[in-house]
């Protein structure tokens, strides 16, 4: 065992105590003095010069808009009275705003691994090594359904140092694990903890959600930073944190490493970042659920709904069937199965456990990416009419993806509608369906373009916004 907690620095006093609240009665028998120091020190240090040259600090700079001429505008007592368009706040104009975060070395040609969101909008970015290097960088992929961004910067052939990527599908909740960024700016920063908790998937930061939850310190600033495992691997991508005062409460989050090596796998083969297509509907197997099927535990997705032709229909699924786990991972909810499902190529296939009628059974499940059937044909509608200035598209399953959506939809969908157009006035939003003009369905975006066409006199519009049907007359 003390050659095992060789590599850790502690005093011998802190040991001492340690082992005896591991087992204070069977301890005191066999105490004797340690003989060396190997025998007294605990260290994270070997771990952290392996890595901490990998993780970097990020300085983002974009424009915005401010309106008023003094901060004291900006107070929320005088926008209680005013709102934002009070006298006194002047013409808007440009101003520089800086974020900074961090971010991982993972490849020595200079690849950079950091949040989307420290870098979104960002005109210029640039990278701070370890060292004190500066780097400017470009943006390779950035992914805002996951959180991650892909950089790279130029260290003109020089290798730069990398941290390799561990698997999380491996952690245990108790493994050790640290933390290395820049939080609250004032300079890299290591702390450590353990695994809390893994497949987080009420953590709403993302669309593609099965985080690691750890107890390490994390702050603004760490985000974008590294999540490294005991052998000195990256296990994840510290994301987000909660917190009610804006500093560390011991609820941290990171993007699995798994994930973030599909994603840079994808900028790097500058392949497009496609997820495979699930196929199917389902939700999450409730207790009921499960004891009036049979199970022990309430543990993995009914399927409710299998698309003719899709994935799911090619492996064998059948409404009904309960999707226990996948690659040997158990899946609790949509999320964890959507989350499974990314982390792999397109053109594999996956091993799904599946219980029909209490017989469990194991089926391979193709990846295929979600076809684009029917066109999107993305239209602006024009002309003197109420939907005019509304962009909308055909839906697919591939756009269903794109946009993050779920369910199984069909129709034509709103994307965007441009502001104080009549389709604005309207109350259109993005994400609106079509499904009827005077009575007549939409199915597709040329069913609109023809109603369109010869304008009717009067016009009664139903909307579909999410679980509701709203109705519209327009004369």
């Amino acid at each position: 065992m003390l050659s095992t907690i060789a590599r850790f620095r502690l005093s011998a006093a802190a040991l001492f105590g340690f082992i005896l609240a591991l087992a204070p009665c069977a301890v005191l028998a066999d105490t004797t003095v340690p003989e060396g120091r190997e025998q007294i020190t605990l260290s994270f240090a070997p771990v952290v010069r392996s890595t901490a040259p990998a993780v970097v600090n990020i300085y983002a700079k974009k424009v915005v808009q401010q309106r008023s001429i003094s901060p004291l505008f900006d107070d929320p007592f005088f926008k209680r009275f005013f709102g934002d368009d009070f006298p006194f706040g002047g013409a808007p104009r440009e101003r520089i705003q800086n974020s900074l975060g961090s971010g991982v070395l993972v490849r020595a040609d200079g690849v950079v691994v950091t949040n989307n969101h420290v870098i979104e909008g960002a005109e210029e970015i640039t990278v701070v090594l370890s060292d004190r290097r500066e780097y400017e960088a470009e943006i390779v992929l950035a992914d805002k359904r996951t959180d991650v961004a892909v950089l790279r910067i130029d260290p003109e052939g020089e290798d730069l140092p990398a941290v390799a990527f561990g698997d999380s599908d491996g952690l245990e909740v108790g493994d050790l694990v640290l933390a290395i960024g820049n939080p609250f700016g004032v300079g890299q920063t290591v702390t450590s903890g353990i695994v809390s908790a893994l497949a987080r998937t009420r953590v709403g930061v993302a669309d593609y959600r099965s985080f690691i939850q750890t107890d390490a310190a994390i702050n603004p600033g760490n985000s974008g930073g590294a999540l490294v495992a005991m052998d000195g691997s990256l296990v994840g991508i510290n994301t987000a944190i909660f917190s009610k005062s804006g500093g560390s409460l011991g609820i941290g989050f990171a993007v699995p490493s798994n994930m973030v090596r599909a994603i840079v796998d994808s900028a790097i083969e500058g392949r497009p970042l496609v997820r495979p297509w699930m196929g199917f509907e389902g939700r999450a197997l409730t207790a009921e659920l499960a004891q009036a099927m049979g199970m022990r535990r309430p543990v993995g997705i009914i399927v409710e709904d299998v698309y003719k032709g899709g994935p799911a229909d090619g492996a064998g699924l059948r409404s009904g069937d309960v999707v226990v786990s996948v690659a040997g991972q158990d899946v609790e909810d949509m999320q964890a199965l959507r989350f499974r499902l990314a982390t792999r190529r397109i053109g594999e296939s996956v091993q799904m456990t599946v219980l029909r009628k209490k017989v469990e059974r194991s089926v391979r499940f193709p990846l295929v990416a979600p076809p684009e059937d029917p066109p999107r044909n993305e239209t602006l509608l024009k002309g003197e009419q109420p939907l005019a200035g509304a962009r909308i598209a055909n839906l697919s399953p591939a756009l269903i993806e794109d946009l993050g959506l779920t369910g199984r939809r069909q129709g034509v969908i709103v994307l965007g509608v441009v502001r104080r157009s009549r389709a604005a006035r309207l109350g259109l939003r993005p994400g609106d369906i079509l499904a009827a003009i005077n009575g007549v369905e939409l199915s597709r975006v040329q069913d609109v373009k023809k109603i369109i066409s010869k304008p009717p006199e009067s016009w009664r519009i139903a909307i579909r916004r999410g679980d509701r049907i709203l109705k519209v007359e327009v004369r």
